[in-house]
């Protein structure tokens, strides 16, 4: 039967729930169990697609199209499986069900209320990927904070489902914050005990505490905490912040974090968990032999988690060439043809990040005409290539007034133009292309180099592609299409003959870079900075 565990939040967002339950999923996954994620996020939005970046930071995207949180992109990271629709789901998704349910007559004319309505609803999505008996462990993030009306609905539906499941077939975490006062001296825990609390008078009683702190916790408050908390003293887990997140499972299996949860779902804990391989990429992540300068140009630089999988990327690419990966954050609009050189100065390469609208555009395009001209390694990433499309054709092939048809639909040459299926669209939520499509990758190119193979599958966010009507005067002048869809030709990859690195994809390979396998592209293009920065040491 498959075991369910609940992660909740206290005292304040943004203390880390993602990691935590990745962390854990990662230990009990290493001890040999088959684990997922899914993330309950109380917004009414039906998913994060049509939030701004700014807001939410990141969308990511699933390999079968769905729009999702970005804690789903540390999930997959950290466990190498891949998620889908079913691993998050929000407020806004659940009411339509039941609205639509309603609007069917599905009720039979009863009230439809929150309770039991809206809460079945939630305790039927959080027991979808168990149906299976695909797994035998479903950690179960919720979103928000303990405390937040928004919240009550998830909190009611885990009390009702671990009535219904058993105390030994459930349990909930409960991340917390225990705040050091400078001014005191001293670790407080009272926030901690309001928060639980604050969940008991819900219904539900926590069975383990996981503490985020700046300072280590004494022997006495894990026993205070222990004591009005209601807790065992050994469910009192420290975390205590941490260089990266990818040290927080080493803390938790230090904390014997898996160990508690496994025995209190009475599963086995014989197995030792296996995380060679983890402590590999650990080591050479601090470890490293080099470093390299990396400029993400974009125009959410202001919220670093707007690029959270682009700089993860990096990250991964960063240990396979035993290389630290230093990020600067460039804001688009800043760039013009003057400063641009300035703005660039120092950096062994240089990425344009995906986005949509025309603020920032001409920055990038100075960004990349720079890079071209000046040999400095280039990546591209969805409308970094269409940037890069656009500029080359302005610029080499004298396309005047060449444009996205995004930008401007009177352009005298779209050479990015509206995807065919998208031109009766009016609903903008989950309706772009979206997920894994395939790609078949020429010979003899250098994608073909980077892969090492003719036959790919990359994940989608866009409304615009390539203008195949200007395929011909691009190849002609250099810039090659070197992957494609096998079935409608959209050019998934271009690519510059006779430049270092100038690689670009409509996709999103950072989506798809893991611990355990970083993507070839973000290895390559950092192997290719780490050559430039040699040469111009030189």
């Amino acid at each position: 039967m498959t075991k369910y565990i609940f992660v909740t939040g206290g005292v304040t967002s943004s203390l880390g729930k993602g990691i935590i339950a990745a962390s854990l999923a990662k230990l009990l996954q290493a001890r040999g169990f088959k684990v997922t994620i899914q993330k309950f996020d109380p917004y009414i939005n039906i998913d994060p697609g049509t939030l701004n970046p700014y807001e939410h930071g990141e969308c990511y995207v699933t390999e079968d199209g769905a729009e999702t949180d970005l804690d789903l992109g540390h999930y997959e990271r950290f466990l190498n499986v891949p998620t889908s629709q079913a691993n998050n789901v929000t407020t806004g998704r659940i009411y339509k069900h039941v609205i639509e349910k309603e609007r069917e007559g599905a009720y039979l004319g009863k009230t439809v209320q929150v309770i039991p309505h809206i809460t079945d609803e939630i305790k039927r999505r959080m027991q979808l990927l168990g149906q299976g008996g695909e797994y035998d462990i479903i950690i179960t993030e919720l979103g928000g904070t303990v405390g937040d009306i928004e919240s009550l609905p998830f909190i009611e539906a885990v009390r009702q489902l671990r009535w219904e499941l058993g105390n030994n077939d459930s349990l909930v975490i409960h991340l917390t914050l225990v705040p050091y006062l400078a001014a005191a001296g001293e670790l407080k825990t009272k926030p901690t005990q309001h928060s639980v609390k604050t969940l008991l008078e819900y219904g539900v009683q926590p069975d383990i505490l996981v503490c985020r702190t700046e300072h280590k916790l004494t022997q006495e408050i894990r026993k205070k905490l222990a004591l009005f908390c209601n807790v065992n003293i050994n469910a009192v887990v420290e975390s205590i912040d941490a260089p990266t997140i990818y040290d927080v499972p080493l803390l938790m299996l230090k904390e014997q974090l898996d160990k508690t949860v496994l025995t209190k779902l009475k599963l086995s804990t014989k197995n030792e968990p296996n995380l060679d391989n983890w402590k590999t990429f650990l080591g050479r992540l601090k470890n490293p032999t080099t470093e390299v300068n990396i400029g993400l140009v974009g125009k959410y630089v202001e919220l670093p988690d707007a690029y959270k999988s682009i700089v993860e990327g990096f990250i991964h690419a960063g240990s396979a060439n035993e290389t630290k990966v230093k990020v600067s954050f460039i804001a688009a609009e800043s760039i013009s043809p003057e400063n641009v050189a300035d703005k660039l100065k120092g950096l062994d390469g240089v990425l344009v990040a995906p986005g949509f609208g025309e603020r920032g555009l001409e920055g990038k395009l100075n960004t990349i005409k720079y890079v071209r001209e000046n040999k400095i390694p280039f990546f591209g990433i969805c409308l970094g290539m269409q940037c890069a499309v656009i500029e080359f054709g302005r610029n080499v092939l004298g396309l005047n007034g060449a444009n996205s048809f995004e930008m401007d639909e009177n352009t005298p040459h779209p050479v990015i133009n509206l995807m065919e299926e998208q031109k009766n669209i009016t609903n903008m939520g989950g309706t772009m292309r979206l997920g894994a499509y395939d790609c078949d990758i020429k010979k003899g190119t250098k994608a073909f180099a980077i892969y090492g193979k003719t036959k790919i599958s990359e994940r989608h966010r866009h409304r615009y592609e390539f203008n195949n009507a200007y395929l011909k005067d691009y190849e002609k002048a250099g810039m090659i299409a070197s992957g494609f869809n096998p079935e409608t030709g959209l050019v998934e990859i271009v690519e510059l003959k006779d430049h270092p690195f100038f690689v670009a994809g409509q996709f999103h390979p950072e989506l798809k870079s893991t611990v355990a396998n970083p993507h070839p592209l973000f290895v390559s293009f950092v192997a290719a900075s780490l050559a430039n920065k040699k040469v111009v040491a030189k």
